[in-house]
């Protein structure tokens, strides 16, 4: 009994363990999912806020805008495009690696820009305008090189894959066209004989005339012999067996 108890007590707690674990597992999932959507939602407001300076504000103020919003767009489709493409190439992996010491250089120069766009002296943001468009066109020419690089790679890829297919596709096809006998198909099959009637058949006309029965008045006295066929004729009614619970055929009378 004792160990019984023992037992259930520890699927309890096994039970229990599982739970906690399971709830924490989806806690983690969901903080990281509501996480995400709060950044996705955050950073989808800063560029739409960007895209309204850019076009709303004149001067130093409108290119830091233009500045931020070019760089933010061209490091994003770097990222989905090398991200989408390692999934399916190993070798991209050095190209993520790039990217990320990359990146590091781009949030570096993005939390610049907006610094200086909060800044009251505009005579010093203008001097350093040279300097932030340099280093804005390095960073995102390294961008779409890393990103048209991983682009024509898949595309080398699809385009090697698609003549592969057409080629076994084009061989298939003709094979599928060679159905004659010459060209290495098989024939069709041929239609079965008709049963053979008897040996007159095979020997041929000669034969069949000797094997025919012969007529006159031989072939009426050996109709009886042994060997030969017999003639069939039907049978009188008047002869045929009687069965017990049949009665006895009266004579025929003549008046």
């Amino acid at each position: 009994m004792e160990a019984v108890i023992t037992i259930l007590a520890l699927l309890f707690f096994a039970f229990v363990a599982l739970g906690v674990y399971v709830s924490v597992k989806a806690v983690r999932v969901a903080k990281r999912g509501v996480e995400r959507t709060v950044t996705q939602a955050r950073r989808t407001v800063e560029e739409t806020a960007l895209r309204a300076k850019s076009y709303g504000q004149t001067g130093v103020a409108g290119e830091l805008a233009q500045l931020r919003l070019k760089l933010r767009t061209s490091m994003r489709a770097t990222q989905d495009t090398l991200n989408a493409g390692a999934a399916q190439d190993a070798s991209l992996s050095e190209s993520l690696a790039l990217f990320r010491r990359l990146s590091a250089h781009a949030h570096e120069l993005d939390e610049e820009l907006g610094r200086l766009e909060r800044e009251p002296d505009r005579g010093k943001v203008s001097s350093l305008m040279p300097g932030l468009r340099e280093r804005t066109e390095r960073i995102t020419h390294s961008a779409e090189s890393l990103r048209w690089a991983a682009r024509d790679r898949a595309q080398k890829f699809s385009d090697d894959d698609l003549d592969a297919l057409s080629a076994q596709i084009d061989m298939e096809a003709g094979a599928l066209r060679h159905w004659s006998a010459a060209d290495g198909g098989t024939e069709p099959a041929a239609w079965p004989k008709a049963p053979e009637t008897g040996a007159a058949d095979q020997a041929g006309p000669d034969a069949g005339a000797q094997n025919r029965p012969e007529t006159g008045p031989q072939s009426e006295a050996g109709a009886g012999a042994p060997g030969r066929p017999q003639a069939i004729s039907a049978r009188d009614p008047r002869q045929q067996t009687a069965y017990p619970w049949q009665k006895t055929a009266r004579p025929e009378t003549t008046n």
